[in-house]
């Protein structure tokens, strides 16, 4: 009995030997497959930043006229179609002329009456000026001159709207963008008979936000693209800044016209204005560098530091161009920040920099 207890307890300290052993060796092991991080980084710098701004907008005419007559009359021609282009002074339809004929006989008439009276009027202030006429009887004949020369005034006017009403003309140079009726049709004043748009130039109407009202001045120069003329830029300026801020909006109106020689921008396009607001000197970074903080909206970098571990920074982004971010706050001028090799790291750890 004394032999076979002895034996188990030299198996038990051999058992006990080796499983201290084999402990040892599994951390060995462990601490042998620990690998430090290998990262890309990339020193930054400042730079001048443009502080450019898209907005979007529709393509509108610089001018829209609806071309009607004053009152209800009958459309006796039409010269014009929807699309033809027109002058400033060009003759887009004319009316019935029954009521302007009568007009002008009515004003021929007062005319006459007019003239008639004037003759008299000097006759009469002769005989007056000779002593062969009471003063009663020149004042009657000068009244009657008066109402005459009245009467000749209101029937001229009224000669000259209806003119102006049965002859209708372009007030600008544009093209015929509606046509709502016939010849032959009672214009009825339910809608205008043409619709002139004016494109050369066109204009667009942007929103810009208050906090940017001291940076637009008239004039400035803007770049217009629009998504139905790929490739294509146009040059436009502000026309004209609106004096008031939208309350609803917090932002005020800014009028950019663009020449638009070549009548390609057409009314109801959808185009977008880029904008300048001067640069500011600001560091750059690749957008690969910028790490966005799930479910907070928060950017952050990771930056090296000289003995080789890497901190966690949050930084406050600008504009984005192209492959790059501008950082507003966060960095400093000459930092080296992580491009590639994010997905190990976590602050303070140390790290090998890919050469």
């Amino acid at each position: 009995m004394k032999t076979i207890f002895k034996m188990m307890c030299i198996a038990g300290a051999v058992c006990l030997t080796a499983g201290c052993g084999s402990n040892t060796q599994t951390q060995n092991n462990t601490s042998a497959t620990e690998v430090i991080p290998t990262v890309a980084v990339e020193q930054v710098t400042r730079r001048d930043v443009p502080q450019e701004v898209v907005y979007s907008s529709t393509v509108q005419p610089f001018a829209k006229n609806n071309i009607a007559p004053q009152s209800i009359n009958r459309i006796a021609k039409i010269n014009v179609e929807v699309g033809d282009y027109v002058t400033k002074g060009q003759v887009l339809a004319t009316m019935d002329q029954t009521q302007l004929q009568q007009a002008e006989i009515q004003m021929q008439q007062a005319e006459l009456q007019m003239k008639n009276n004037e003759v008299e009027y000097g006759r009469l202030k002769g005989l007056y000026d000779a002593g062969g006429l009471s003063e009663s009887d020149l004042d009657a004949i000068e009244l009657a001159y008066n109402a005459s020369t009245l009467a000749y005034n209101v029937a001229k006017a009224q000669y000259d709207n209806l003119k102006e009403n049965s002859v209708l003309l372009s007030p600008i140079d544009g093209v015929v963008t509606a046509r709502n009726y016939d010849v032959g049709d009672m214009y009825s004043m339910s809608a205008p008979i043409f619709t002139v748009e004016q494109i050369v130039p066109v204009k667009l109407l942007v929103g810009i936000s208050e906090s940017d009202y001291s940076k637009v001045h008239k004039g400035d120069k803007v770049n217009i693209t629009a998504d139905a003329l790929p490739g294509k830029e146009f040059n436009g300026s502000i026309n004209r800044i609106y004096p008031t801020v939208d309350p609803a909006t917090r932002t005020f109106t800014v009028e950019i016209k663009v020449n638009n020689e070549k009548k390609e921008l057409r009314p109801g396009m959808f185009a977008r204005a880029n904008i300048t607001f001067g640069s500011n000197n600001s560091i750059v970074v690749p957008d690969v560098a910028v790490i966005k903080q799930q479910g907070s909206g928060e950017r952050f970098i990771y930056v090296l530091n000289e003995d080789g571990t890497v901190n966690y920074k949050k930084v406050q982004i600008g504009r984005r161009m192209g492959t790059e971010y501008e950082i507003l706050s966060g960095l400093n001028d000459g930092d080296k920040v992580v491009t590639g090799g994010q997905i190990r790291l976590k602050d303070g750890i140390k790290v090998i920099v890919n050469e």
